[in-house]
């Protein structure tokens, strides 16, 4: 019997360097091929998503439409009125006031900021080194029961009252899946200025041959996901600044 113990160690010592040999490559490239394929993620040219909003027990609806240039609209729907809420034409980014409702052009910061997130869609791990983004392994941890790849995101730094910050997320991949289930990020600004904030992602589903996460939460608010749509057909007046209303 006690011949068979060094055999046994070298068994369970592959598995265990097996299991902990990933790189973040190879993390990545099984998330595209788990989820449709890298060549159909790169020939999406937009995204249309319906759902709700759950935050401070309020309930709103919204869709928003996200394309590849860099276009993207928020619609809501609040207290029986239909508005865009906020929206970014690839030149000028605003939003409503929450006070006065009306529409207001973002600053300049705000912007900037906005051009840099852009670079995310559809997915800040599609060719991720074109973007400039770097990424690494940090290493397994078991999360809520199950065993993740830990991956570190360094993205384009981002500006907080005129001074360059990192803006560095931590995603968790399902090891068994090779898709993320939570994505941490260190609140820049604001009250909770210096916080983690931590996002789980799950009930990924297949729409039109690629896989999308329908259900998003954090300890601040939740997201249902009801549809998507592919390369929706959008009019340009839609992520325009409505000017004179």
């Amino acid at each position: 019997m006690n011949a068979l113990k060094p055999i046994l160690a070298a068994f369970v010592l592959a598995i265990s360097t097996s299991f902990y040999a990933q790189t973040a490559d190879e993390i990545i490239n099984n998330y595209f091929e788990n989820t449709g394929g890298k060549e159909n993620w790169e020939k999406l040219e937009g995204i249309e998503m319906k759902g709700v909003m759950k935050f401070q027990n309020m309930e709103i609806p919204f869709e928003q439409i996200m394309m590849k240039d860099g276009r993207q609209a928020t619609t809501i729907e609040l207290q029986g009125n239909r508005m865009i809420w906020e929206a970014y034409d690839g030149e000028t980014s605003w939003t409503r006031n929450q006070m006065t409702m009306e529409a207001e052009k973002n600053d300049n910061e705000a912007t900037e900021n906005k051009k840099k997130q852009i670079k995310d869609w559809p997915s800040p791990f599609l060719n991720y080194k074109d973007k400039g983004y770097s990424i690494e392994l940090v290493g397994n941890e078991t999360v809520d029961g199950t065993d993740t790849f830990k991956l570190k995101v360094i993205k384009d730094p981002i500006l907080v009252n005129g001074q360059s910050q990192p803006n560095i997320s931590h995603y968790y991949f399902d090891t068994e899946n090779f898709v993320p289930i939570i994505v941490e990020e260190d609140v820049q600004e604001g009250p909770m200025k210096g916080q983690k904030l931590k996002m789980s992602i799950s009930d990924y589903q297949e729409v039109e041959g690629l896989y999308f996460p329908f259900s998003q939460s954090s300890e601040f608010q939740s997201i249902d996901f009801k549809e998507f749509k592919l390369n929706p057909e959008v009019e340009e007046t839609l992520f325009a600044f409505p000017e004179g209303k």
